[in-house]
Parts: structure tokens; sequence; C-alpha cells
């Protein structure tokens, strides 16, 4: 199933290049104050599943193309990115003193999880705004994994079982001096979508093909065995530190073509299964 976000905050099943409104399942979602962590629909999801394609069932749907794409995750606790997490991307850093610039350079297990801001979350419909335009701001093609349970200290062999599903994700970058978490979130700088892919759908996430072109130019092309950390690695890391819930996303890290955008470029991102994006760059503001 793929299941999307879209419009003023419509819920859609997706097929083929149809979306089917099926928001009306959400009165199905019982939630009463004090709220529970992360995002409900994606806690539920297993429970809603045969209402959701039942309801997608009696709709004709709409054209994906005439329809507006937000983040298909809503309310994560956190947003989660694994740096230096392809070994290209490593070597290619090594070389361009702009990425790197004086950051600790150790392998991926000692630099460490960094977090982006919740705020930073958005759709590909919304688009990318560049915040800072006298500093160099940078795409960064990734898989997005999103939880579905709630998960901490769990092993590698089980890990897979606490994915919701997956979702192409860029992770846009101010480079400079300063921490991670602060150059990777601004308002618009996680991006998520189209849609969510739901884990049954990827027999493999560790082995997925995917590219980043602008203006017809490749910037990005791999796939996602070359990962230092594969996502299960990726999972249960996150989890020793972290108690994961619904809806909580990791951004698996990024291979090597990272480079920098400007206003009027536009992003066409596309992941092997999940499915292709295009996300507008404009100037904040």
């Amino acid at each position: 199933m793929k299941l999307a976000w879209f419009d003023e905050n419509r819920l859609g099943v997706v097929r083929g290049d149809r979306v089917h409104d099926v928001t009306d399942v959400l009165s199905a979602l019982s939630i009463t104050y004090p709220y529970p962590p992360g995002d409900p629909l994606r806690a539920k999801l297993d429970e809603l599943r045969p209402q959701l394609e039942a309801a997608a069932d009696k709709t004709d749907g709409m054209p994906v193309a005439d329809v507006t794409f937000h983040s298909p995750v809503n309310n994560p606790t956190k947003v989660m990115g694994t740096p230096a997490n392809y070994l290209k991307h490593v070597e290619e850093a090594e070389l361009d003193p702009e990425i790197i610039t004086e950051r600790f350079q150790g392998k991926v297990t000692d630099q460490g999880l960094f977090l982006k801001a919740n705020s930073s979350l958005v759709g590909p419909g919304d688009g990318i705004a560049v915040r800072v335009p006298d500093r160099r701001t940078d795409h960064e093609l990734e898989l997005g994994v999103v939880l579905g349970k709630t998960a901490a200290n769990v092993s590698e062999a089980d890990a897979l079982d606490y994915v919701a599903g997956y979702a192409i994700a860029l992770d846009m970058s101010i480079r400079g001096p300063e921490d991670r978490s602060l150059r990777k979130s601004c308002d618009s700088y996680a991006i998520l979508g189209p849609w969510l892919v739901t884990a049954d759908e990827i027999a493999d996430p560790d082995d997925l093909d995917f590219t980043l072109t602008i203006g017809g130019e490749t910037r990005q092309d791999s796939n996602t065995r070359h990962m230092i950390l594969d996502t299960r690695r990726q999972i249960a890391w996150a989890s020793e530190f972290y108690t994961l819930h619904p809806g909580d996303i990791i951004m698996t890290g990024t291979c090597e073509g990272v480079g920098p955008v400007a206003p009027g470029d536009v992003l066409h991102c596309r992941f092997e299964v999940i499915g292709e994006m295009d996300v507008a760059v404009r100037a904040a503001g």
C-alpha cells in the first residue's frame, strides 16, 4: 500500500497513477489528551488497513499529477540522520573542504546519529526554501525509514519488524562549521515523500537503486546496498539511544554526488519500488 497526505490535509491511497481519498477513515482514530507520542496513523496502520483499502475501492481517484503531496508522516517525535554512511561520499567529502569543514571525521559509528528538527519536515509539494543565501545548501538523497511500532534496544534480527514503510528522503544541508543539527534543521530541509510505501511491498530495503537529477543532469546515482550500516543496523543502533515511536524517521545517509542547489532548481528524485518526486527550490521569505 502507498499512503499519502495531499492537498488540504487529505489522506490518500495511491494506486498506479491515481490517488484515492480515504480521509473519512481517520474518524476511526480515537485520540484524547494526553496525546500519545508519534504519528497515530502509523501506530494503527495494520488495524486500519482493511478500512483504507475498502475506502479506496469506492472512489475513482484523481490523477497523481493533479495533487500536491505533503510529508506522509505527521508528528514524529524525531527525525534522525545517519552521517557518512556511503564510502564514496566519505571519499568525496575528504576532497571537498566545504563538505567536511573542520568537523570530526571518524567512521559513521564514531560520529553518531544526528537529529533534524521536526519543524524542518515537509513533503515534495512544499518545496525547499533556501534559508541562508550566502551559504552553500546541498542536496543529499537518501532512503527514509518510517517506524510503525515503539522500539527500544531491538536486535538487528528483529529491526525490520518495527518498520511501517519507506519513502524518498532529502536531507538538505547548509555547509559550514556548525553542528549538523543546526545546519540541517532549517524549515523545509527534511523532505519526505511522495508517499509512504508499506514495508510489505519492499522485500529488501538494502538493494534499491536511486537517482537525483537537476535539469537533466544526473547528480546522484547509487544503490542502498552500498550503505556502510544497513537498515537493520541503523534501527537497532538508534534504539540503543532512543525510544523510537510510530512515525519516527531515519534518513539513512547519502551517496556520492552531493552538490549545491539554487532557487529555480527542480530536483527530480527517483527510488526503485517507491516512486519519483519533483521538489522545487525557492528563496526563503
